[in-house]
This record gives structure tokens, sequence and C-alpha cells, in this order.
């Protein structure tokens, strides 16, 4: 049931799981990770940056990562199943491109080769969708966490303020800086990346472009159709009862008239007898 309205999630967060589960079983670890030098320069193996956000390597990123996902459903029940599925191909296509060319062609030059290694997971994909829960949804509540054994007043507060938003901050933070400074690079390109979508920064033909209705479950012909024939009912019915209303109205308009017209049938008699 925590899973209502969310197919996509509930995709992401078992498939995550599943993944990182098989990928452990099977010792194919060293295919999801990447070093420049190495698989990039020597090898030529460019496929990598394609599968690296396939799978997390550590059962502690595993476990940050369905959390992080299974917190951000909202967005999707904001947004509905396909636009957040669009949003989610679009986004890991640009980070699949722009984390490993940063880390190739910018910094490693600049940290003469110290900056090399790129972790497995989808990092980047978390938080772009944690971009976009930070600009759609407000929080409901604050509260304060006092940092000195002083009485607390409103006017001298030493402390630490946080929303009822900040836990899920904290678990996509930790996992930027699990294998940092390659998960913090991801981490931050997600961002920039979520909100350049958000604020229509990047082409406007992926910003509006959808997948499939049929991908995500959703069968936009026929339920175009199912909407079409349930209004022509109620159009239908609507029609009917006004007109039965209105004959009813007149029945009673004719009822009374025969009444009154009785009525004064007896009254001119009485009044004739007198």
């Amino acid at each position: 049931m925590s899973f209502t309205n969310a197919p996509v999630t509930r995709s992401l967060v078992y498939g995550l799981i599943g993944a990182s589960i098989a990928v452990s079983l099977l010792d194919l670890k060293h295919y999801f990770y990447i070093l420049v030098d190495l698989h990039l320069w020597r090898f030529h193996q460019t496929w990598r940056a394609l599968i690296y956000q396939l799978c997390y390597t550590n059962s502690s990123e595993v476990l940050f990562g369905a959390m992080a996902l299974y917190n951000l459903r909202i967005v999707e029940r904001m947004w509905g199943s396909r636009k957040y599925a669009s949003f989610l191909v679009v986004t890991a296509f640009f980070t699949s491109v722009l984390v490993p060319g940063i880390l190739a062609f910018i910094l490693r030059p600049l940290t003469f080769g110290l900056l090399n290694y790129l972790p497995a997971g989808p990092t980047p994909i978390i938080f772009a969708v944690l971009a976009q829960y930070h600009a759609m949804v407000p929080h409901m509540y604050k509260y304060r966490l006092a940092t000195s054994t002083s009485p607390p007043t409103n006017d001298q507060f030493q402390g630490l303020t946080f929303s009822d938003k900040s836990y899920r901050y904290l678990l996509a933070v930790q996992l930027a800086f699990f294998q940092w400074p390659g998960s913090l690079l991801g981490a931050v390109v997600g961002w920039v990346v979520g909100y350049s979508w958000r604020m229509e920064i990047l082409p406007r033909s992926l910003t509006k472009w959808r997948i499939p209705g049929w991908m995500v479950g959703v069968r936009t012909q026929r339920r175009s159709e199912e909407f079409e024939g349930l209004r022509r009912r109620l159009e239908g019915e609507g029609t009917s009862t006004a007109t039965t209303t209105g004959l009813q109205s007149n029945a009673e308009g004719g009822d009374s008239g025969r009444r009154r017209n009785m009525g004064q049938q007896i009254v001119d008699q009485f009044r004739g007898a007198v």
C-alpha cells in the first residue's frame, strides 16, 4: 500500500535492490565503477558510462539509495507516472554523459590524476529527483535542537533548526559522501540537471518529451474514449432528468390550475345560491 500511485518508484526500488544483489552474487561489481585512466583511456570502455547507474556495489549504499527513492515517491504522485518516468530517462541520459565527462576532461587534469574514480550507483538520478522534491513540496513544520545547556529563549536560541523534510535530505547527503569525491560529483551534477530540467534550461523538446503511455501502464486512447463515453452518458442523464423535471412541473401546474378552476366554480355556485 505504501507504493500506491507510484508504480515507477516501486520498479526503481525493486530493480535497484535486485540488480545490486545479483551483481554481488555473480561477482560482476568490477564492470560498474569507472577508473578513467584504465577503463576510458586505455581500454576505451565508454559503455561503462551507460551502466554505472544501474546498481550500487555495497549494501550500505543499496539501503540508503532504496530509502531515498522510497521517500521521494511523492514527486511521482504529484506529476504522474508518465511524466516522472520521462524525467528519469532524460536525467539518466544527461548524467551518464556529464558526470564521466566532467571527471575525465576537467577534474582529472586539474588534479593531476588524483580524481580518477567514479563509483557505481544512481546517486545523480536520486539528487535530480531531490531537486524536484525541494522545489515542489513545502515543509509542514519545523523543530529546533538546542546545542547549549542554558535554558532556550526565542531571542537567544543556540541550536539547529530542522523541518519534516530534513531526514530525506540527510539520506541523500549520506549517499553523496559514501565514496566521495566521485559520489559527491555525481550528486552535484544530478542536482544541477534536475533544476535545469525544472527551469527549462535544457532543450524544450526534452523537457516536454514523454515516453509512450503503455510503458507505465497508461492507455491514453482507451482512457480518453472512456472519459468521452462517460461524458456523453452524464449529458444524456442530465437531459433526461431536465425533461422529466419539466414534465413534472407542467403536470403540477396543470393540476393546480384545475384545482383553482374547480374551487372558483364552487365559490361561484355558493355566491349564486346566496
